[in-house]
């Protein structure tokens, strides 16, 4: 654990991941396999977290797992016929407001950067500009798919410029571990994500997030070839 912690930082983003947990259940048509994986998933991080089995950051540094896994899993998830008859079953509407808990998180960041965890740069006072797609997110889910007054070229637009905010950030931030690549944070390394909850970043959120705007993007292209 973090010492010297404020424990409502840690409060704040255990409630956060749970409403990203459950606005992609309520997306999934609350799928009890999907929630089983993903709970199992998140205790093992849970488990790992806490243990200080990330603190190894010897190369190949093991929170590489915490990483690479989701990956590999949502990459499967879209070239099995299971995994695409499932993304064809997600509600888009849910999908696009589960990103109101970018804003959260972001508070959450800068927290961490003021405890001295991470660096300023996986901030928005720094170079992390994810909040925007937070902040927009009810925006979006209202006039795009409430309402229906945005075209499905705005919205797939929309997804692919928070797309982009959020693989920014991440790469900023695997650049900012103490890992013997690092390039950025020297002076305050991103060592947060290395303990619970905040394993679950990189683990659990940022993964669903990513899904999230893939199975949109997905979407969102077929219906302009459809209007075509």
């Amino acid at each position: 654990m973090l010492e010297n912690l404020a424990p409502y930082i840690s409060i704040i983003f255990i409630i956060t991941t749970c409403i990203t947990i459950f606005l992609f259940y309520k997306a999934s048509h609350s799928s009890k396999t999907a929630l089983s994986l993903i709970i199992i998933w998140a205790s093992i991080q849970a488990i790992l977290g806490y243990s200080s089995f990330y603190l190894d950051t010897s190369l190949p540094p093991r929170f590489g797992l915490a990483i690479i896994l989701p990956v590999l899993f949502i990459i499967l998830l879209f070239f099995i016929q299971k995994g695409k008859t499932f993304i064809s079953k997600l509600d888009i509407k849910i999908l696009t407001l589960l990103h109101i808990i970018r804003i959260p998180v972001e508070f959450v960041l800068y927290w961490l950067f003021l405890h001295q965890s991470i660096p300023e740069l996986m901030t928005f006072s720094g170079r992390n500009f994810d909040i925007l797609a937070g902040i927009t997110a009810p925006f979006v889910y209202y006039f795009g798919y409430i309402h229906k007054i945005t075209s499905p070229k705005f919205l797939l637009g929309w997804n692919l410029a928070c797309l982009f905010l959020l693989l920014f950030i991440v790469v900023n931030a695997i650049l900012s571990f103490p890992f013997p690549f690092q390039q950025f944070g020297f002076d305050q390394p991103n060592v947060a994500l290395l303990y619970f909850p905040f394993v679950w970043l990189a683990s659990v959120v940022v993964p669903i997030v990513l899904f999230s705007h893939l199975v949109s993007i997905q979407y969102l292209s077929k219906q302009l070839k459809i209007l075509k």
